[in-house]
């Protein structure tokens, strides 16, 4: 990078602080002197020619349900701002920081992370960098915003349906979604404890992997070289690809024009049976919602009219589902996992647009409570299927969308993070040639 830390990191203040810019609503926290200093210390090792490694200097942003040490974590809730403070920073900020990064503030969210569309009723809604008065998609609303505006270089947030790889794909970024268990989540105020990860949305696949390793605490290891002739892609056929908006199916099938042209091996697989199975999970509830009403049991008795209604109604759903229920909730759902990584295992990714549709407008889901619950449950859709089967997964952005951001989404099999990053990159590169 040409400019140093410290310009970089003025530049993106300038645009956080523009008047007539979405700052005020992507940012909740601003670190100002803190990361001031951490870019001129970056800048002074750049200068002794000595690097931290690729996160070095670099300007990120943290999801407002993350821990910093001396101040509550409100997890884009009113009700949590007089929380008791954070003893420690989550294990995720350490590893920023020892990583070099610049740490430039906490981003606005969905209330508790429960929607993937990003309206937020306390904070505001920051607009759709591709036209203001649309969603940003969630619940990492303000992560996405800021890094597609420039107020950051990389931002992080958190995926439990679809929160990372869903603002990636509205708003025309890449978005990584790790294996759960790869990244610890402690510090990190819990929506599922059962589904929730920690991932990165970033403007490349390069950068979504040094930060998913950094995440992880792992050697930060270049990605292996594929190329897309050879990639083995699967195609799911049936529900995933049905009720497309007319933009979205054009865009996927052009990337898909793309692949072929350029070699890739695709294949249609079935995966109804496993969507079977997770539909025998929906029929007994939502494993989201009965965790949440675990998560938040304290402020939903004391202070429930102080929440987004939207957010309540969701989290009571769960609140009835009895102790035997959500056992076999867990446990279905384990078999479907096994299922999914044997099915998926010949493959390097599973495609399909990451959303059905592209960024609603805002106005038209902050009146309709009827058209926002049925919005959400059609944006999450593709993701939180693969959530449930615990795979990783990029969204990226499919040249030439039109008017809007489509996302490509590639999913695979628990536990084959790198190779899905390394097919990720090749595909990357196809798509911005």
């Amino acid at each position: 990078m040409a400019s140093s830390s410290r310009d970089r990191l003025e530049a993106a203040l300038q645009r956080i602080n523009e008047p007539k810019g979405e700052g005020s609503r992507a940012f909740r926290q601003l670190y100002v002197e803190e990361a001031r200093a951490a870019a001129d210390a970056a800048d002074q090792r750049a200068r002794f020619g000595h690097s931290l490694g690729p996160l070095d200097g670099r300007i990120v942003s943290i999801k407002d349900l993350f821990d910093v040490a001396g101040e509550p974590t409100t997890g884009g809730a009113k009700v949590y701002e007089n929380a008791a403070p954070a003893k420690a920073d989550a294990p995720i900020v350490q590893r920023l920081r020892a990583a070099g990064a610049v740490i430039v503030g906490k981003t606005n969210m969905t209330e508790f992370a429960f929607s993937g569309i990003g309206i937020n009723p306390h904070y505001g809604t920051p607009g759709n960098p591709a036209d203001r008065s649309r969603v940003p998609g969630g619940s990492s609303s303000g992560a996405a915003v800021a890094l597609a505006d420039g107020m950051c270089e990389i931002s992080i947030g958190s995926d439990t349906g679809g929160s990372v790889r869903v603002p990636a794909a509205f708003c025309g970024v890449t978005g990584f979604k790790p294996t759960q268990n790869r990244i610890s989540r402690k510090g990190a105020m819990a929506l599922s404890l059962t589904l929730d990860s920690v991932g990165p949305l970033t403007k490349s696949v390069a950068d979504a992997a040094a930060t998913d390793a950094v995440l992880a605490g792992q050697p930060i290891q270049p990605l292996a070289r594929r190329e897309v002739a050879g990639l083995r892609l699967a195609l799911p056929r049936g529900r995933l690809l049905d009720g497309l908006d007319t933009s979205v199916e054009t865009a996927f099938d052009h990337a898909i024009s793309l692949l072929k042209k350029a070699g890739a091996w695709l294949a249609e697989i079935d995966i109804e049976p496993l969507l079977d199975d997770l539909d025998r999970i929906h029929a007994i509830g939502s494993i989201s919602a009965v965790e949440a009403a675990y998560v938040h049991r304290e402020v939903l008795a004391k202070a429930a009219n102080q929440i987004d209604q939207r957010v309540v109604r969701r989290i009571q759903s769960g609140s009835g589902v009895s102790g035997a229920d959500y056992v076999r909730m867990i446990e279905i759902r384990r078999a479907a996992v096994e299922k999914a990584a044997e099915q998926f295992a010949p493959y390097d990714a599973i495609v399909l647009p990451t959303t059905a549709l592209v960024a609603p407008v805002i106005a038209e889901l902050a009146q309709d409570d009827e058209l926002f619950a049925r919005v959400n449950l059609r944006v999450l859709r593709n993701t939180t299927a693969f959530n449930l089967l615990d795979c990783c997964g990029l969204s990226l952005p499919i040249p030439g969308a039109s008017p809007l951001p489509v996302g490509f989404m590639m999913m695979g099999a628990r536990s084959t993070d790198a190779n899905v990053l390394a097919a990720g990159a090749a595909v990357e590169k196809l798509f911005r040639h």
